[in-house]
């Protein structure tokens, strides 16, 4: 639990403090913005760096957003060489979609360049202090957030394989401003802070300080109040987690739907938020979990129903739910591939890996010129004497979704289907004998229980 007692003094012994109390890292990065929070946090862990489990770094990220922005660079650069500290800059390239904040497109690419950076076990500090914890609630609170989003910010989270850690959480923005006039250290004043159009601004300058004037102790009680919030939602995580290991589905990563159709709501959408927290995907909001539990769960088991948010897409198939990335356009293109004496792998396109040709001991050392195409119907693969099928009866017995049968590689000798690779291997009168073995890219089905490889006899 975050201490709710705050600090209205800091000073590098304060920040030891916390960190003793965690888990030592090999590593410890700076999230260094150059303004006052961050710039205070750099100077202090740099006093206590001989105290440190690891080396200290620290990353800058220019968003590109403020003109100024590259003499932000110089400034960071100017005092980490100061200190010995070595800098990383990572420059953010945004692109909001229609309708999306631009603050939370910012807030997204921040976090996923510093899960870049950090090693395993590494730990990334950022300068989040117990102002920013009462506005995060008061947000929450705006937005009709659940216990998790009135939880606000945690100590210590996860983050790519090493750790985030918020050791200032207790700490007032006035100690950190105070700490940094006694330093005589200078910071940069971002302008876009001033703008009362950013929601988290307008409660800043508006909304806390007239709070403020009514209860003094205003920031101490929200962050005691988020505090209670978290142990709560632990307390709920914890139950769904028990219930989330009962519910795996048939195929790796997914759940099962019979079994999540016999949870009361709430326990539902809890699992499903955990489930969903695990796989690394954004949390889905009140509307989209409804529609999951009525448009997914309830569809019959031959329904392609679909609900997607930013980064996620919820899929079904048979009695398996599905949370993906979402899926490009299927490709359409006809790839030539030469295999035999030449034998080189063929790259396929949208990351969906290499094809490789294996050739049989006995095989005719000639090269032949194969086709891959995707997504064709209508055609047979002969498989054999009661063997022949259409390829939609093949995907159906080997349990592959419609929305995934358009990547899967189709390898043709001229007009004659070979292979249908990762599913089955089709007889023809001539062909080259060996094997096709389909070795997945960045994009590719959720499950072992297709084995991506295929025999040509």
């Amino acid at each position: 639990m975050v201490n709710t007692e705050l600090n209205h003094h800091f000073d590098p012994t304060l920040l030891a403090t916390v960190l003793r109390a965690l888990r030592p890292a090999p590593q410890y990065w700076i999230a260094y913005s150059g303004g006052l929070d961050s710039t205070a946090l750099l100077f202090a862990a740099a006093a206590i760096r001989q105290h440190l489990s690891g080396t200290l770094n620290a990353i800058h990220l220019n968003h590109g957003l403020q003109p100024d922005a590259v003499d932000w660079e110089a400034h960071c650069q100017k005092h980490c060489a100061a200190l010995a500290i070595p800098l990383t800059i990572r420059h953010l390239e945004l692109q909001p979609r229609s309708g999306e904040s631009v603050e939370a497109v910012a807030r997204a690419a921040r976090y996923q360049a510093f899960s870049e950076v950090l090693q395993a076990d590494a730990v990334l500090l950022t300068a989040h202090h117990a102002d920013d914890q009462a506005e995060t609630l008061l947000l929450a609170l705006l937005r009709g957030s659940g216990v998790q989003g009135l939880a606000a910010m945690p100590l210590e989270m996860a983050l790519g394989a090493g750790r985030l850690v918020r050791p200032l959480l207790a700490v007032t923005r006035a100690a950190l401003l105070a700490y940094a006039q006694t330093q005589q250290l200078d910071w940069i004043d971002d302008p876009s802070n001033a703008l009362p159009r950013f929601d988290r601004n307008f409660l800043r300058q508006k909304v806390v300080p007239l709070l403020r004037e009514r209860w003094p102790a205003v920031t101490a009680t929200l962050t005691r109040s988020a505090s209670h919030c978290a142990t709560a939602a632990r307390v709920v995580e914890q139950v769904a987690a028990q219930q989330l290991a009962t519910l795996g589905g048939t195929r790796l990563g997914t759940l099962d739907i019979g079994g999540l159709r016999q949870l009361e709501s709430s326990l539902q959408q809890a699992v499903l938020r955990l489930w969903l927290k695990n796989n690394g995907f954004r949390a889905p909001d009140t509307r989209q979990l409804l529609r999951i539990s009525t448009e997914m769960l309830t569809a019959r088991a031959d329904a392609r129903p679909l609900v997607t948010w930013t980064g996620c897409e919820i899929r079904r198939y048979r009695l398996d739910l599905f949370a993906l990335p979402p899926l490009p356009p299927p490709p359409t293109a006809t790839l030539l591939w030469t295999v035999g004496a030449t034998n080189m792998p063929l790259e396929l396109p949208l990351e969906l890996g290499q094809l490789h040709w294996l050739p049989a001991s006995d095989a005719a050392s000639r090269d032949w010129t194969l086709r891959v195409q995707f997504g064709k119907s209508g055609i047979r693969c002969e498989r054999g004497a009661g063997q022949s099928g259409e390829l939609k009866r093949l995907y159906q017995a080997h349990g592959v979704p419609e929305w995934w049968r358009p990547y899967v590689p189709l390898v043709f000798n001229g007009e004659q289907l070979l292979a249908v690779a990762g599913v089955c291997h089709c007889q023809t009168l001539a062909a080259p004998a060996g094997t096709v073995q389909w070795m997945a890219g960045q994009l590719q089905y959720p499950t072992a229980s297709i084995q991506q490889k295929t025999t040509i006899f």
